[in-house]
């Protein structure tokens, strides 16, 4: 029983337990949300700050802290203005009645000014400053004279000195008051807003001088607080910058607060540097700093006092959350936090560009597969509407006037339609003739035979016109739905690649420049983009070699030692002086290499040739070898096989796959102009990783691969380019191997009637040649056809391609080892 009761109460006091912990951390977001709200959205901290500018002072004497923040509040968030003076006033009165009189008149003074004339939204920061200048000087001018009567010099200096202290921070205050209005900001602080926000908090510190608590300093206590919390999230830079500024300040409102500057700048170096020990680190540097400079200042008798106001802000420092300590660090250019931030938003606007491309790709991928969809069941009803249209067309020129038109078509309806159809699918088929047997059955039924038989014949020209019609738009939509397939195809591989996120290498790059420097070489910074196998990216700066050569030679090898694979230089980019630095790129070798021999010539020895060829590395490790023959010869055949392989190269170019490349160069082609100009196209697309080869000819020749007494036949059938619009192109794949010599010729080499068997012959031509260099193979094999013919009676070309593998020009230099030997 006992047991029953306990495994029934123990989960229902866990559930009991989450469901407080879920209430608490309710109320407290709501809480927080309701500070949130009554400080941010109210202007309340807005008042805060300006109770405590308000009593803000320095040299005892001067206050021009108070008017800059009123005009800075009055600029960019009037609503706020007038609780924001509110509060600059009662802070004000605390110090003396007369305070609270001036303030009140300067700003009334100020909006007068304002109101007068508002400034340009370009000048405006500048207009502000001169209004607050002008009115501190003439309400205290007024107020000198009013209470003594009489100027004497160094009142008017001490006037000019506020003003002009009051026109430096508004400037200032400009900056920092719609960080203060807003919840949140996105981007980065700038170094300007963070030390305009420092500038702003230690002046808001000022107000606490002279308040003290068991003899305890409050404003050494936020000061100090102040310098660990921003070297905690800045780091020394940072922690040293709001030492030297908060206690500038401070010596400025108290000149017994000299030696403060130089603890606070103390303090905020050392705790900035022991950071990576989190508020511990930083919590030592400030009593190391307490202890070293405490000494000079007060001297030993106070050293007591000044430890236990070090050990008060180390207590607000504990008590501090670690949200409110990365929230200033995120803003902070050059902490982790920062980076992190700007990381994140670099993702989530990749995220959004990528998407966005999906979209699109999407987008294409719909309209694609709209043009692919053919309505059967609608083009069947079409299809019978043509042929009511057409026998319609028929009847109207023949049945219309016969006697016999009631019974045919009234009795006899369905046996007169099934005839006339089938007489028409019969003369479609045959081009325009009827078979005597058919012609006779018609005879016999139909007074008017010969009338309907030519009516029909006349009619089906024009049937046939719209059938053709219809077959090149269904053509054509299948086209545009195989473009804008591969469209898609291309923007998705597209937003896959911008969703590839660089992968954080610091160490690598650390280790790689490193092992360089301990080599005896300097080198600038070093950023790696990728470290994957056979992709690897990276990114140098060097300083000016005199042209050496030390990327291509000493680089490039010790990389490749590194990292286990072959590293060649990219690109490089060579200093245009001495002192200038040199930046390069280094990538993965592609294990295979294609060198390239051509041999062609114009038919009877001209000029212009109608054949044309290209090779291109297209990147992604492809390289392509293309030969087009336009039709006939001369210069429009010429400008067909070049404009074919362009548009090719475009095409391929662009990542569109090669099949889809080709449909769509034809189209192009086939549209483009009413002349039969047909092109042949010869292509192949060669993977330098694993050295497979595609094959895609298009009414072109035969080609060889000659592997050592081996001679591969490659060859596959298609129509020529610009022919018509839809047509299949077959795909021959082959394995290549180093070594391998490929052979690729127009339809001027291969056709000769001085050989009976050509294939034969040229295979044998082929085993006979005992060189391997391309070139040399190109020109003999033109050589000898040019030979066996006896003249040149068609344009020749003949591109020939060695496949071998990549072998760097330079060793790896053994790195690893050079260590060890050091």
């Amino acid at each position: 029983m006992e047991k029953v009761e306990r495994n029934i109460i123990e989960p229902i006091a866990k559930l009991q337990i989450s469901q407080a912990k879920t209430n608490a951390f309710n109320w407290f977001s709501q809480a927080q949300a309701k500070m949130e709200a009554v400080f941010l959205k109210r202007g309340l901290i807005l008042a805060l700050i300006g109770f405590m500018l308000g009593r803000a002072l320095i040299l005892s004497q001067l206050a021009p802290f108070a008017l800059p923040f009123f005009a800075a509040v009055y600029l960019t968030r009037r609503e706020r203005a007038p609780l924001t003076l509110a509060g600059l006033i009662l802070g004000s009165l605390t110090v003396h009645f007369s305070n609270g009189i001036v303030l009140a008149a300067s700003a009334f003074l100020f909006m007068i000014f304002y109101k007068l004339k508002e400034p340009d939204t370009e000048k405006q920061y500048m207009t502000i400053s001169t209004y607050v200048f002008t009115s501190m000087i003439l309400v205290n001018l007024a107020e000198q004279y009013i209470r003594y009567r009489s100027m004497v010099l160094y009142d008017g200096l001490m006037i000019a000195v506020e003003a002009g202290m009051a026109m430096i921070l508004s400037l200032i205050f400009i900056q920092c008051i719609p960080l203060l209005a807003v919840k949140k900001k996105s981007q980065a602080l700038k170094t300007e807003e963070i030390i305009s926000i420092i500038i702003l908090l230690a002046s808001v510190m000022t107000g606490t001088i002279g308040w003290v608590v068991y003899d305890l300093s409050i404003e050494h206590i936020l000061s100090r607080y102040l310098v660990l919390l921003f070297g905690l999230a800045g780091g020394a830079a940072i922690g040293s910058t709001v030492g030297v500024v908060t206690g500038l300040i401070f010596s400025l409102a108290n000149i017994s607060s000299l030696y403060q500057m130089s603890l606070l700048a103390f303090s905020g170096l050392l705790g900035g540097l022991l950071k990576d020990a989190k508020k511990t680190g930083v919590s030592f540097g400030l009593l190391i700093a307490t202890l070293l400079i405490g000494l000079y200042g007060d001297g030993p008798q106070n050293i007591t006092i000044t430890l236990y106001e070090s050990g008060v802000s180390v207590l607000l420092l504990l008590l501090t959350p670690a949200s409110l300590i990365t929230s200033i660090a995120r803003h902070v250019p050059g902490t982790l936090e920062y980076t992190n931030e700007q990381q994140l938003y670099m993702r989530k606007m990749r995220d959004v560009t990528a998407h966005r491309v999906t979209q699109f790709s999407n987008v294409f991928e719909a309209l694609s597969n709209s043009f692919s969809q053919i309505d059967e069941q609608g083009m069947k009803e079409e299809d019978e509407r043509e042929v009511d249209y057409f026998l319609s067309n028929v009847t109207e020129k023949t049945c219309q006037i016969c006697f016999r038109k009631e019974q045919c078509w009234s009795k006899n309806f369905n046996t007169t339609y099934d005839s006339m159809k089938e007489m028409m699918y019969e003369m479609d088929g045959n081009n325009g003739q009827l078979s005597s047997a058919t012609a006779k059955e018609w005879e016999k039924y139909c007074t008017r035979s010969p009338q309907v038989i030519s009516a029909i014949s006349t009619q089906l020209t024009f049937y046939q016109a719209n059938q053709k019609l219809k077959k090149q738009v269904k053509e054509s939509r299948k086209l545009v739905a195989d473009q804008l397939r591969g469209v898609s195809a291309v923007m998705e591989d597209f937003a896959s690649e911008i969703q590839r996120e660089r992968e954080n290498h610091h160490h690598q790059e650390e280790q790689i420049h490193q092992a360089i420097q301990e080599f005896g070489l300097q080198i600038g910074h070093v950023e790696i983009y990728s470290l994957e196998q056979g992709n690897v990216d990276i990114e140098m700066s060097v300083p000016y070699c005199h042209g050496r050569g030390e990327c291509e030679k000493l680089i490039a090898p010790m990389l490749s030692d590194i990292l286990g694979e072959s590293i060649i230089v990219h690109s490089e980019e060579c200093a245009v002086y001495p002192s200038g630095q040199c930046h390069a790129i280094f990538r993965s070798a592609k294990k295979f290499t294609v060198e390239t021999g051509v041999a062609h010539a114009a038919k009877g020895g001209g000029l212009v040739s109608g054949d044309s060829y290209t090779t291109m590395e297209i990147g992604c490790g492809k390289y392509a070898i293309a030969i087009s023959d336009g039709m006939g010869n001369g210069e429009r055949a010429h400008y067909e096989s070049t404009e074919t392989l362009k548009l090719l190269q475009k095409f391929l170019l662009s990542g569109i796959e090669e099949k889809i490349a080709i449909k769509s160069v034809n189209s192009v082609l086939s549209l483009r102009t009413t002349d039969e100009i047909f092109s042949t196209l010869d292509l192949a697309m060669i993977d330098l990783q694993d050295a497979k080869a595609r094959f895609l000819k298009i009414c072109s020749i035969p080609s060889f691969i000659k592997r050592g007494d081996k001679i591969i036949k490659i060859e596959a059938n298609n129509l020529p380019m610009g022919m018509i619009q839809d047509f299949d192109v077959d795909v021959v794949c082959e394995e290549l191997k180093a070594g391998d010599l490929l052979i690729m010729m127009s339809d001027g080499i291969f056709e000769t009637e001085h050989l009976d068997n050509f294939e034969f012959w040229m295979k044998r031509k082929l085993k006979e040649i005992q060189i391997d260099e391309p070139q040399a193979v190109a020109d003999l094999i033109l050589e000898e056809v040019i030979r066996a013919r006896g003249n040149i009676d068609d344009d020749m070309t003949i591109v020939t391609a060695k496949i071998k593998h990549n072998i760097p020009k330079w060793a790896s230099i053994p790195v690893n080892s050079y260590r060890k030997r050091a």
